[in-house]
């Protein structure tokens, strides 16, 4: 084990607790914080610390926002009758990106999943029947995960909105089953809308 001064071991362990960081990308991480200029390193921990006070959930979608509604749902051009239901604010993004969608969201902010202890109650579907009730909704595209957990939810999410009698879809091809919507590319989440399937 490399024998670090105190402080850099704990920016060390500090770095491994994110996502797709191990030990030896900490350590580089840490070797170029220190080789970089003090500025440029105040700037990354000041950016670091508006994200984590300034951002929230968007109070009708509930998509990442500094707003009380995201720009999404702020935008008039938006089709206000076309919901996409997915499981996180890095599906909204993803989705996004391939251009091929210009209605609304919903973020579930997660999955129903029993093995997590998670179930209906955890997500933010309270929220989306009081959207569809009082809102003239025309057509709900579910768009969870391929994976165990995104197809329990949208099992769920189905029985709960086909009786309210509005066109309900669920992406199609292009998705391989077991992944996740952040990691598809464009190409592959445009087709994926185009070729939604009725419920």
């Amino acid at each position: 084990m490399a024998n670090y001064t105190e402080s850099i071991e704990k920016l060390i362990n500090g770095l491994i607790k994110l996502p797709g960081i191990g030990r030896r990308s900490a350590e580089r991480v840490v070797s170029y914080i220190l080789g970089a200029p003090k500025e440029e390193i105040r700037s990354l921990a000041e950016a670091i610390g508006k994200v984590k006070e300034s951002v929230r959930f968007c109070s009708l979608c509930h998509n990442l926002s500094e707003e009380e509604l995201c720009k999404i749902c702020q935008d008039s051009r938006r089709q206000k009758e076309v919901i996409c239901i997915v499981e996180k604010p890095t599906d909204v993004t993803a989705i996004e990106k391939s251009g091929s969608f210009n209605g609304v969201y919903h973020v579930l902010l997660g999955a129903i999943s029993p093995l997590e202890g998670k179930g209906p109650g955890d997500l933010k579907i309270d929220t989306l029947m009081s959207r569809i009730k009082q809102n003239s909704i025309k057509e709900i595209i579910i768009a969870t995960d391929a994976d165990t957990e995104g197809e329990t939810t949208a099992l769920y999410l189905t029985k709960l909105i086909k009786p309210l009698g509005v066109k309900l879809s669920r992406i199609g091809l292009g998705l391989p089953v077991g992944s996740n919507l952040e990691y598809a590319d464009s190409t592959t989440l445009s087709k994926s809308l185009e070729s939604r399937r009725a419920i």
